[in-house]
């Protein structure tokens, strides 16, 4: 009888939990990976870290959803989120969603592919397997402008692909190999996690850096279907499903690189801030640009 009095006490609770509706985490992985200056921050494993770890974290999280907006960036930055996304989820053993917004294109689609499954809309942007390098080459102009360009290293290579010098059939099969190699880990990274879902037939078309949109995506097995993120997992959760959305929002200061600075070279550092703003501005514009965005 005890046992049965201590049961009935707490009836009510389990009650409780048991009527508690399901929660989703949703984490906005949007914008350029990599660097790009204190003004236009880039997506990077420190900055969105604690954010993953705060979505994984919670014991009531039913799933976690990645809202994917990114033309890509850093190869590096891209392997180190997508490597601490399953890192967490296979630690607090919950299921991944991606959802991708307007593209998901190279280290987008590289991170869209740490989710358990990848859902797009038909007109977005997905695929772009590849690895790009791109620069400019200035010799003639300065030459034209009567300016000598100055370079002292200790290693006959320490300047390669410099810009101001014309370009060395040696310094772009150096840089080639490096690309070559970085494909072959993306590629690998691809089959490990989208397995039979991409065909064999399609694989050499697929991997060779072209970009597809969302529709066409699912027929190749790039992602797993379509849908739009809360209509998506109400009808997979129910219709009680409450989202936690997670976001990094720093002060203004700060992305100037003028937090806690008030001395004479406060000026000079929001000089240097703006500048390097503008810089990553301009490429992060020429990514975007690249998928008609």
């Amino acid at each position: 009888m005890p046992y049965l009095a201590t049961m009935s006490w707490y009836d009510p609770i389990l009650d409780r939990v048991r009527s508690r509706p399901p929660i989703v985490s949703v984490v906005p992985l949007r914008g350029v990976i990599g660097s790009l200056g204190p003004l236009r921050r880039g997506l990077s494993v420190d900055a969105v870290g604690p954010l993953l770890q705060a979505a994984f974290r919670p014991r009531s999280v039913t799933a976690v959803a990645l809202v994917v907006n990114s033309p890509g960036g850093s190869p590096a930055q891209s392997e180190l989120i997508a490597g601490r996304i399953r890192d967490l989820a296979a630690e607090y053993d919950k299921p991944v969603i991606a959802f991708v917004e307007d593209v998901a294109a190279s280290g987008g689609y590289w991170l869209a592919c740490a989710a358990d499954e990848i859902r797009v809309t038909p007109t977005s942007i997905v695929g772009s397997i590849g690895v790009i390098s791109a620069s400019f080459g200035f010799q003639d102009a300065i030459a034209r402008l009567g300016v000598e360009r100055r370079v002292h290293t200790a290693g006959s290579r320490k300047s390669l692909l410099d810009p101001f010098r014309p370009e060395q059939a040696e310094d772009v099969e150096h840089l080639t190999a490096i690309q070559q190699e970085m494909h072959a880990r993306f590629i690998a990274w691809v089959r490990s996690r989208r397995g039979d879902r991409l065909k064999p037939e399609d694989e050499p078309e697929l991997l060779e850096g072209k970009f597809w949109t969302g529709a066409r995506s699912v027929e190749l097995g790039l992602a797993d279907g379509e849908g739009e993120l809360r209509r998506t997992l109400r009808e997979r959760y129910g219709a009680r499903t409450r989202f936690r959305v997670l976001s990094r929002s720093p002060g203004l200061a700060r992305r100037l690189g003028l937090a806690g600075a008030d001395g004479p070279g406060a000026a000079d550092g929001a000089l240097a801030g703006l500048a390097d703003g503008l810089i990553g501005a301009v490429e992060e514009r020429a990514l975007w640009s690249r998928f008609g965005l």
